[in-house]
């Protein structure tokens, strides 16, 4: 081939063709739309992007954060998990009757006990997800099973164990509030303050594990042998990766950000029932397919799911702030954001094969 052939070839790479322009709005719809619906709710509303609803925006997407980079580990092994909402409602009870004040003590579900050291209840929560993440992981690995089937099972199974853990001791089913100072100024305490809106600490330690998350997803061996599974398992074993093994990790990885989700979400609602993280695996999905993770599997990026949790508070905290909207809608957006990212990713595997 001549040169000025090639020349003429990449010329025609780099041109900005219609079928460029129409695959690169069809590939990014979601995001289009939705910035589109952020701008539309800013003009109707200019408080929308006030420094206390942006900083609002930004402490919302840092506590569903942890649960949605856990979340998107089993969607990279082309599963999900559908019992994170319930370990998250398991784990918040659990920190949260761990760190009640003692200073009423008629009050405190385990009144034989004080208050533990907040490093202790973090440990417990994490240690409480990852082993239901194991779980989920043993039987997805050992029996073949689809993680749906699996994570559907452990979700009644998580639930019947929350609704008996909140009866125990002397609680008797009532919300597990009353937290130890301590507790809520670890969680909620201000980290500081832009124009009168305070930044609670949790954003930190949001930030602080999406890095941990990059680093395992991309820096390790286990995150290599997670996309190699994930892209294809066959291969992968021949490749010499565990399956058994990596797939138990993934799951029991996500279990752990889910209890860490849990241990944040305890003094952050304050007021702790058997519907605490109710539906949370909704959101973190909804993320996840919305930032790029794949269900076809082996592909999924942690900047992709933090912009993913990130256009979902846009969207539901901005929905809120329209006047006469109807909040029995949100469930409706939610499952049609879902169906949509999930076409959008099935469209863009079609077209690769």
């Amino acid at each position: 081939m001549s040169q000025e052939s090639k020349n003429l070839q990449t010329s025609a790479r780099g041109m900005i063709t219609p079928q460029k322009v129409g695959n690169f709005v069809l590939n990014n719809a979601l995001i289009i739309l939705m910035v589109i619906a952020v701008i539309y709710i800013a003009i109707i509303n200019p408080n929308f992007l006030s420094t206390g609803s942006i900083v609002n925006i930004i402490s919302q997407t840092a506590a569903y954060l942890p649960a949605a980079l856990g979340i998107g580990g089993c969607i990279v092994l082309t599963g999900t998990d559908l019992s994170a909402g319930r370990i998250v409602g398991l784990t918040a009870c659990v920190s949260a009757s761990l760190l009640q004040s003692t200073l009423n003590m008629a009050n405190k579900m385990w009144p034989e006990i004080g208050a533990l050291p907040i490093p202790v209840v973090i440990v417990v929560a994490m240690v409480i997800g990852a082993a239901i993440g194991a779980f989920n992981g043993f039987f997805v690995a050992k029996f073949k099973l689809h993680p749906f089937i699996v994570t559907l099972g452990t979700q009644l199974i998580v639930y019947t164990l929350l609704l008996i853990y909140v009866t125990m001791g002397n609680n008797n089913g009532m919300a597990i509030a009353n937290l130890d100072k301590s507790y809520t100024d670890f969680v909620k305490g201000e980290m500081f303050n832009i124009g009168g809106a305070s930044v609670p600490w949790y954003v930190l330690y949001a930030v602080i594990l999406t890095f941990v998350m990059w680093f395992i997803w991309n820096k390790t061996k286990f995150g290599k042998n997670m996309f190699a599974l994930g892209s294809n398992e066959e291969a992968a074993r021949v490749s010499g990766v565990n399956v058994f093994l990596t797939t138990v990790m993934v799951f029991a990885l996500a279990g752990a950000m889910y209890g860490f989700t849990g241990f944040i979400e305890g003094a952050r609602i304050a007021s702790n029932t058997a519907n605490t993280g109710f539906n949370y695996e909704l959101d973190a999905i909804a993320a996840c397919v919305i930032g790029g993770v794949s269900f076809v599997g082996g592909i999924g990026k942690i900047s992709g799911i933090v912009i993913g949790v990130l256009m979902l508070r846009l969207i539901f905290i901005g929905l809120n702030m329209i006047p006469g909207m109807n909040q029995n809608f949100f469930y409706l957006i939610k499952g049609a954001i879902i169906l949509f990212a999930c076409a959008l990713d099935m469209r863009k595997y079609l077209a690769k094969k």
